[in-house]
């Protein structure tokens, strides 16, 4: 099994308590919440290697110049430091690491995953006081700068190329083969950005069944969170009995039949046959 290994339990848990409560924070730091993702997923980042990004981010910020412009001036500023200077963008083989969904490992690599480097950009934009925030378009993470009207958008994967006239509805049509709509331009909660990257890192897992160790610290954060899809309770579940936690998964099974016998009896039914199942394999 290759690395990045989880941290041992004692860690993990004290690592879960902050995430829950940065989550839960009035203003939930994007860049803290990363990092504890990262560490999550990374025995090898301890709060020195947290604090070391954190620094990292800071330095950036300071290599930006004072209060460029407008927004089409921030968008070339970030992009001539992070993207022609820096070296910071994505390819498609980026796709198949986990470390492309990681942001301690996105800073050393200067390589990543759309949205990941979308952070990166956001909150060095955001140290230097830039008006920026992330648009998840889909199948594609951009960075925005300034108010609806004067909105200028930048491709952080494509080395913070500046976007323009129809890039950003090309971007859409070949993600999905829609159309762009306005509704799709807003700027993205910072927890609808974690959730996005925790969505990334189980379908990495799920396409590498020997690493379900992955998949199950990725869906239980993602539980952390204050609104999550109640299907994540039913995914755990699954994870664990696949794991040979029967016990547990089949409470889990249980747990999750009671919820949706409200609404589907015959939903339920199924699933609490999967619990049964589960116990069945402990004969």
């Amino acid at each position: 099994m290759r690395p990045p290994y989880p941290p041992p339990p004692e860690r993990s848990a004290e690592l879960r308590r902050r995430f829950a409560e940065e989550a839960r924070s009035e203003r939930p730091d994007l860049s803290a919440l990363c990092l504890l993702v990262g560490a999550q997923a990374d025995a090898a980042l301890d709060e020195t290697g947290i604090d070391a990004a954190q620094v990292e981010l800071d330095r950036l910020a300071g290599q930006l110049p004072f209060r460029p412009g407008g927004p089409r001036s921030w968008a070339v500023s970030l992009r001539e430091l992070l993207g022609d200077r820096c070296g910071f963008h994505g390819a498609p083989v980026d796709y198949q690491r986990l470390e492309s969904s990681l942001l301690h490992e996105v800073l050393a690599r200067r390589r990543g995953l759309p949205i990941l480097l979308s952070v990166v950009w956001m909150e060095v934009a955001r140290r230097a006081g830039a008006p920026v925030y992330g648009v998840a378009l889909p199948g594609h993470f951009v960075v925005g700068f300034g108010p609806p009207e004067e909105q200028v958008l930048a491709d952080p994967f494509d080395g913070g190329r500046v976007l323009n006239g129809g890039d950003a509805e090309l971007l859409v049509a070949g993600a999905t083969g829609g159309s762009l709509d306005a509704s799709m331009l807003s700027p993205a909660d910072p927890l609808d950005v974690v959730q996005r990257i925790l969505n990334n890192v189980r379908a990495w897992a799920t396409a590498r069944p020997e690493r379900s160790d992955v998949a199950l610290w990725a869906v239980e954060l993602a539980l952390l969170m204050p609104s999550h899809p109640a299907r994540l309770r039913y995914e755990r579940a699954q994870l664990l009995v696949q794991r040979g936690d029967f016990v547990e998964g089949a409470g889990e099974l249980e747990a999750y039949a009671g919820v949706v016998a409200a609404v589907d009896e015959g939903a339920a039914a199924k699933v609490r046959q999967q619990a049964h199942a589960a116990r069945a394999m402990l004969n």
